[in-house]
């Protein structure tokens, strides 16, 4: 594996388990957040790794999932995903304040789409794309 690309999974692994916290600690706001950061690191990750390049410099999930061709059940988790990057940290994204937005409930259902995310990209790795 190359390090660049190594170094992409293994934040976005931290990324991961930060996301786990915050939910255990009531932060479901945060957890969203870190379930979309997770997720863009994998993907960045992953267009290293597999495509030999740089992946684009963007936080557009969809983006990155068309660049790496994800199925559609993977690119419907990405677009789930994608809002969170704003909505999650900004009253005007949010429509109000991101902390009220958020329950755990909600927070459980990125937390499961990140990690749909996280298995097709551990799989395409070991098929080699």
């Amino acid at each position: 594996m190359r390090e660049e690309a190594r170094r992409w999974f293994e934040q976005a692994d931290a990324d991961l388990e930060y996301a786990k916290a915050s939910i255990q600690t009531g932060f479901h706001f945060g957890a969203a957040f870190q379930c979309h950061q997770a997720v863009e690191k994998w993907l960045k990750g992953a267009v290293i790794e597999l495509h030999r390049r740089m992946p684009p410099k963007t936080h557009d999930l969809v983006e990155l999932g068309e660049t790496l061709k994800a199925p559609e059940e993977v690119m419907s988790d990405l677009r789930l995903l994608n809002p969170e990057y704003k909505t999650s940290r900004y009253p005007d994204a949010a429509n109000g304040v991101p902390a009220k937005n958020y329950d755990e409930r909600k927070a459980m259902m990125l937390l499961a789409a990140t990690e749909r995310v996280h298995q097709w990209i551990t799989l395409a790795l070991t098929k080699g794309g």
